[in-house]
């Protein structure tokens, strides 16, 4: 688990808090300091405590509408609480005790950190707008500065309004323009301009060009990844990044990580066979990592897998794709191998779209995704970024250790629709892995 994600998890435990009812905790003097789509972030002024080193001491919480069901518990929590310390010079931040709060107030579950690590803050995330507010000095000075801060947003607020005013006034002024140019095939036109021009002693205007057709991304020939970033200025980093994925995992640091906690629940599904390979759809699944949650959005499959195992290439792969309320992305890869049959790869071979770009949805079939996972749950764990365009980076990749066999008849089948729809290996440019040490 790295450093950033295993804080800002601890901050933004995902999914919590009715506002109305938390707000009447007693004990408490929160005031908000950001807010966005239902989500606030609040700090608990009462228990702000200033050290002489410039660290700040603080009890913080997220507030959202969704209540949430602990998996540890079985139990509804509605908030999470962290107490933390603050390195105002360093920007840095140590998580010292955690805790799940229900809707009446009462703490379901709370969790001291025995081993309390100062994690980087990033900018521009909700962690960053506490660390700012917990960091401005107390009495006018600060308050200047909140003030400051508010005028700040309210003008870029105003900025990005006008342009957005200005952009859609040159966009009518244009179609007005183009409304009322002459058409060629009006009566009384020219039809021959070139020659209308020669007898004026008048160069003709060139001819108008079509176009020009933008490639497709693909995985091999012309829109192959070693293009990618020729296709669209918007796929630069398929090429300049430098936290792009697949990489090949080897030398990680073996640590004691935190089990994953999936909720995979039965479910109805969909499937598509899409120009870039065999995509799912379900509902209902997400999995909690350092207390943070994150929802299952799709599921892909690529032949063969993408990641290597310290240089050993596996002969099929799936994609768990998973995003968090704040928007950011947790990636499972599932690795595979040849083996004995897997029955729920078969109940989705069995449903396989008869045409590519159809998309089949059985009615009465579901699949429970836990039948998908290995039965040791170990895992790598590193930062990286989609592997398809735009290769946008500061996506969670992790990598479960134990394979999963399939029989080689149903990688045969994957093979026939898409025989390689893998992205290359990519540089680890220095980047931390971190394995989870084997169970006794």
């Amino acid at each position: 688990m790295s450093l950033r994600l295993c804080r800002l998890a601890c901050l933004s435990f995902c999914c919590l808090a009715a506002p109305a009812a938390l707000a009447a905790q007693p004990g408490g003097a929160w005031r908000m300091v950001a807010s966005d789509k239902g989500r606030s972030i609040e700090v608990d002024t009462a228990s702000i405590q200033r050290e002489a080193d410039g660290k700040v001491v603080a009890t913080t919480r997220l507030v959202v509408d969704k209540e949430i069901v602990d998996p540890r518990s079985g139990a509804p929590y509605k908030a999470i609480q962290t107490s933390s310390r603050y390195d105002c010079g360093q920007r840095t931040a140590q998580t010292l005790k955690r805790s799940l709060i229900r809707a009446n107030d009462e703490a379901l579950r709370a969790e001291e950190i025995r081993t309390p690590v100062a994690m980087p803050v990033r900018s521009g995330t909700l962690e960053d707008r506490v660390l700012r507010e917990l960091c401005r000095p107390p009495g006018p000075r600060g308050e200047a500065m909140r003030v400051a801060d508010r005028a700040s947003a309210a003008a870029a607020a105003l900025r990005a309004a006008n342009e957005d005013m200005l952009r859609r006034q040159v966009a009518a002024a244009e179609r007005s323009r183009a409304d009322r140019a002459p058409s060629p095939r009006v009566a009384g036109a020219v039809r021959h301009p070139g020659k209308a021009a020669a007898a004026r002693n008048v160069a003709p205007a060139p001819a108008a060009q079509a176009p020009a057709q933008t490639l497709p991304w693909a995985y091999a020939g012309p829109g192959g990844p070693e293009h990618w970033a020729d296709l669209d200025p918007e796929y630069a980093l398929c090429r300049h990044g430098r936290r792009q994925s697949p990489i090949n995992i080897e030398d990680g640091v073996v640590l004691d990580l935190e089990p994953i906690e999936f909720d995979y629940q039965a479910s109805l599904f969909s499937i598509e066979d899409t120009p870039y390979g065999l995509e799912v759809r379900v509902s209902g699944n997400r999995l909690v990592l350092m207390g943070k949650s994150y929802e299952l959005e799709t599921v892909r499959f690529h032949r063969p897998a993408e990641e290597s195992i310290a240089g050993r290439r596996f002969d099929m792969g799936v994609h768990l794709e998973h995003r968090a309320y704040d928007g950011e992305r947790l990636i499972v890869a599932i690795l595979f191998e040849a083996g004995e049959a897997h029955p729920l790869i078969q109940t989705l071979w069995n449903y396989l779209p008869l045409e590519q770009g159809m998309r089949v949805s059985p009615p009465t079939v579901s699949i429970d995704l836990n039948r998908l996972l290995p039965v040791e749950r170990g895992y790598h764990i590193y930062m990286g970024s989609l592997t398809r365009p735009p290769c946008s980076e500061g996506v969670l990749w992790v990598v479960l250790q134990q394979p999963v066999q399939v029989a080689a008849e149903q990688i045969a089948i994957l093979a026939r629709l898409h025989p390689d729809n893998a992205r290359p290996v990519q540089p680890t440019h220095g980047r931390l892995i971190k394995s989870s040490r084997p169970r006794p």
